[in-house]
């Protein structure tokens, strides 16, 4: 399927192939730059390129490659860092510099490495698509390599290969292989969803413990400018007890990416001991890149998280921000002269993110094991606004919403996670498994740390009129005891030994402060007074 091009109109272009399909690659121009059709009419596609178009001419060839953007799936993701297009930096790093060039592909694996395999089955064995034909040794993780489809094996090579070479036969007479494209936009089969029962640990004390995510769930925190949104993101990515962790960077800004992976290569897993980049895949789309490949960087994020998903390994997704990649797809909305919607954004924003947060969740898989797709989501809305439209697209779906506060940021208060406008809609299920698998006074504590701040929140106002020598002596103890839950427990430093907090030592910290007020309460009644208590 061959043609010219028709137009250009920024990152748009027309082309005059016909039998294209909806979301098929497209090559443009001399210089061979990829982009996906968006629309289809009668003689013609419009066509949203992936790269920068300057020096894009009229009646350039055009070429359609007859498949839709798809990512490699294969042993050698973990320890990648691509681009929304999942090109491997390092290689184009090497291959152009630090800047990526228009037109430049490269296959995103090493097709020249050398990988051990190690069958599962045996010739003649009757096989279902999803179940387990052997493993390859990924470092310290056991790649499962499962079968593409249902039949007889004819024969399983044992050993070494590369990504080229298939490592087996069906009778049908097609070869298997490691490696297999699977289109973005589609979501990956399992055999049935899941309730979500078993708590996701990030470490970090607000969450467990007042706003538990579950193993499979969806969080959302917008918050505004300074807020700490990005430090968060990268505390849960390093610290979070899941087995993979995909990380896309979408929209932001160059120089926070450069840190992070400069920071993550130096890190050790605090579960593991081992370097934090062999459990980590990150997806970097900055700013500067073009808008198309930004919108698409979140679904080669999502596509390589399932795919470790469907291997029965617990998988965390995070993506900072989701804002970004709406505004990319406002732009896109734009550029196609669609109707628009409320602030610009196309009407079926809402529809979008739904379908993205969809796929989270805990699954059965084809191969009969259990795993999980949990996805925490930064959201940046203009002026700390949260009624504009792509936190409310986000509210109606998520299932933990951390409101992060600018007032407590300003306090140097960080995580600044308000812990009055919060909430977790998996909050019941999550504190009766700490209550059954490490205390059973986790509930107990969380209500009275809760009761304790609400009590606080609501002397505050009198407070702030009579002073604080004004209240009485119990209600001056209880605000003691707060500012303690809030600067002590609530308030962690990212960049110390205390950025990760395991449930056992969550529960005892704020334990300690709980059992200090009633100790101090009952030394009250005895008439000692609230300011001459000992601190513990």
């Amino acid at each position: 399927m061959t043609g010219r091009i028709l137009g250009i109109a920024g990152p748009t272009v027309t082309v005059d192939i016909s039998g294209l399909r909806l979301y098929d690659m497209v090559r443009v121009g001399t210089a061979g730059l990829i982009g996906e059709v968006v629309r289809l009419e009668r003689g013609r596609a419009v066509v949203q390129v992936y790269e920068d178009t300057r020096g894009l001419a009229v009646n350039e060839p055009a070429a359609g490659m007859d498949a839709p953007l798809s990512v490699q799936l294969a042993p050698g993701l973990l320890g990648g860092m691509f681009d929304g297009l999942q090109r491997p930096l390092r290689r184009l790093e090497e291959l152009a510099g630090p800047f990526v060039a228009a037109g430049r592909e490269v296959f995103p694996l090493d097709r020249e490495r050398t990988w051990v395999f190690t069958p599962a089955g045996n010739a003649g064995d009757e096989v279902a698509a999803g179940d387990l034909l052997g493993h390859v040794a990924e470092g310290t993780f056991r790649h499962p390599v499962t079968a593409p489809r249902g039949g007889r094996i004819e024969r399983l090579h044992a050993g070494e290969f590369r990504l080229a070479d298939p490592i087996g036969r069906m009778a049908d007479g097609r070869d298997i292989f490691a490696i297999a494209p699977w289109p973005v936009r589609r979501p990956r089969p399992y055999r049935r969803k899941l309730s979500p029962s078993l708590p996701l640990v990030t470490g970090q004390r607000t969450i467990d413990f007042l706003f538990p995510v579950a193993r499979g769930g969806t969080a959302i925190f917008p918050g505004g400018f300074g807020t700490g949104k990005t430090i968060l993101e990268q505390s849960i990515a390093k610290f979070a007890d899941v087995d993979i962790v995909v990380y896309a960077g979408c929209g932001e800004r160059g120089n926070e990416m450069a840190e992070l992976l400069e920071e993550f290569v130096t890190l050790a897993d605090p579960w593991s001991g081992r370097p934090l980049m062999e459990r980590t895949i990150v997806v970097v789309n900055t700013s500067n890149m073009p808008v198309a490949a930004r919108e698409a960087s979140i679904y080669t994020a999502v596509s390589m998280a399932e795919y470790y998903r469907d291997m029965g390994c617990h998988v965390l997704l995070l993506a900072d921000s989701i804002s970004r990649w709406a505004e990319a797809l406002r732009e896109i909305s734009s550029s196609l002269e669609e109707m628009p919607g409320e602030e610009g954004y196309p009407t079926y924003l809402s529809s979008r993110l739904a379908a993205f947060f969809e796929r989270a969740g805990v699954v059965e898989t084809l191969g009969g094991t259990v795993g999980s797709l949990s996805m925490i989501l930064s959201v940046s809305p203009p002026g700390g606004d949260f009624t504009e439209p792509v936190t409310q697209a986000c509210l109606r779906t998520a299932g933990v919403f951390f409101m992060l506060d600018t007032a407590l940021a300003h306090r140097r208060h960080f995580p600044a996670i308000n812990w009055f406008q919060s909430y977790s809609l998996y909050e019941p299920e999550m504190v009766a498994h700490f209550d059954g698998h490490v205390s059973p006074r986790w509930s107990e504590v969380r209500r009275r740390c809760r009761e304790i701040l609400q009590r606080e929140e609501a002397l505050r106002e009198v407070a702030e009129i009579v002073g604080i020598e004004g209240l009485q002596d119990a209600d001056r103890l209880l605000m003691k005891v707060a500012e303690r839950i809030r600067h002590e427990f609530l308030s962690q430093n990212a960049y110390t030994d205390d950025a990760f907090s395991a449930p056992d030592r969550t529960l005892a910290r704020i334990a300690e402060i709980v059992a200090f007020h009633d100790r101090a309460g009952e030394q009250l009644k005895q008439g000692v007074l609230p300011d001459e208590l000992p601190r513990g």
